[in-house]
């Protein structure tokens, strides 16, 4: 029995390039109790290799957490084996806003302590009780009200390149730093504001929305689906879209343009830019946004020492990081003080008053 990828990326991306046929990025979750991960896990990857499936999954006891990119011919097969499972019967799809066929060029199927890093004890809080769920129509008539304090639960690379109109934008480095963070910074609101809160997809709020029903907030809610469904439903009932910029996503393609906006900066010359990139040195890796130009006059390199390094034969770029630890900022933090313009830690924050600000 299979069960691990036989195929590397490249032998993968041409395949799907001599196949030349559509596939489907999407991403689901779901919270439920899982007796076996590593047993569930296995049945997946075997199921979903058969199809062709390709993606980024993480099973634990508390559930699944999916990003994948699925044959569209086989869809409804697809579709099909999750409706047989029944904690996944008729689960939200949430399906991307802009395709690429090679979106992702292998299939993970991870057992994870928990399917989202979120640092909490769920034993000492119900996650059942959970907040609001709202549609994208009401999500907008909410954020217009006075008494609503819209908190954008992503991390500061995400949120960097777009946001909701007078969202507060936690500067933190992983979803678990921004709760207890927001927590204190609204700690005085708990009862007379309205807490709204959105992600990517969804599930960071949906843990969210629980913790903080406990921690004592009168009026929770969350946008239903997250950014993917928001514009889903504002392309479909012409709703008045009001999401600046671009939408990070987990897989190759970076990001999603859910509006013409480009609100945010090239981190080499301080250009408008919004496209995000990893630095060509397999030692370095950073995330970081730069520009046509500089990536062209830099080598797809975040500084001149990495630009000086990838210049070298490749059997020397390995010996240079042999013994040492990758530090595999891919989708992480993604800060570096070789970057011009890459905004400060805590630049955006008002002096004693932490996260509470909003960005118009």
């Amino acid at each position: 029995m299979q069960l691990y990828n036989t195929l590397s990326a490249k032998e993968r991306a041409e395949l799907i390039d001599e196949a030349g046929e559509d596939r489907l990025t999407l991403s689901f979750y779901q919270y439920a109790i899982i007796g076996n991960p590593h047993l569930f896990r296995n049945h997946l990857f075997v199921a979903w290799d058969a199809m062709e499936v390709l993606g980024r999954i993480y099973v634990a006891h508390e559930g699944i957490n999916a990003q994948l990119s699925v044959p569209a011919k086989r869809f409804e097969e697809f579709k099909d084996f999750l409706d047989g499972i029944y904690f996944l019967e008729d689960v939200r799809l949430n399906i991307a806003v802009e395709q690429d066929a090679k979106s992702f060029l292998k299939l993970k199927v991870k057992v994870r302590h928990k399917i989202v890093a979120d640092g909490l004890n769920d034993a000492t809080f119900d996650v059942t009780q959970k907040g609001v769920h709202v549609d994208a129509e009401t999500f907008n008539q909410l954020i217009e009200d006075p008494d609503t304090v819209l908190v954008d639960m992503r991390n500061h690379y995400e949120s960097e390149i777009g946001h909701f109109k007078n969202a507060v934008t936690p500067d933190v480095d992983t979803f678990r730093d921004s709760l207890d963070i927001i927590e204190n910074d609204l700690k005085d609101h708990k009862e007379d504001k309205k807490l709204v809160m959105y992600c990517t997809g969804g599930i960071r709020c949906e843990k969210a929305s629980a913790y903080y029903k406990h921690k004592g907030f009168q009026q929770v809610y969350q946008l239903e689906g997250g950014i993917i469904e928001y514009t889903r439903q504002v392309n479909e009932k012409g709703l008045e879209n009001k999401f600046r910029g671009k939408n990070f996503v987990f897989d190759h393609r970076r990001a999603e343009k859910i509006s013409d906006e480009v609100i945010a900066h090239c981190h080499q010359c301080g250009k408008p830019c919004d496209n995000h990139t990893n630095c060509a040195n397999e030692g370095c890796h950073l995330l970081f946004i730069q520009c046509d130009e500089c990536k062209e006059a830099m080598n797809n390199c975040c500084s001149d020492e990495c630009r000086e390094i990838v210049a070298l034969p490749h059997e020397e770029q390995k010996a240079l990081r042999k013994g040492k630890k990758a530090s595999n900022k891919i989708f992480k933090k993604g800060r570096s003080e070789k970057l011009k313009f890459m905004p400060k830690k805590g630049a955006d924050h008002l002096p004693g008053t932490g996260v509470f600000q909003t960005n118009s």
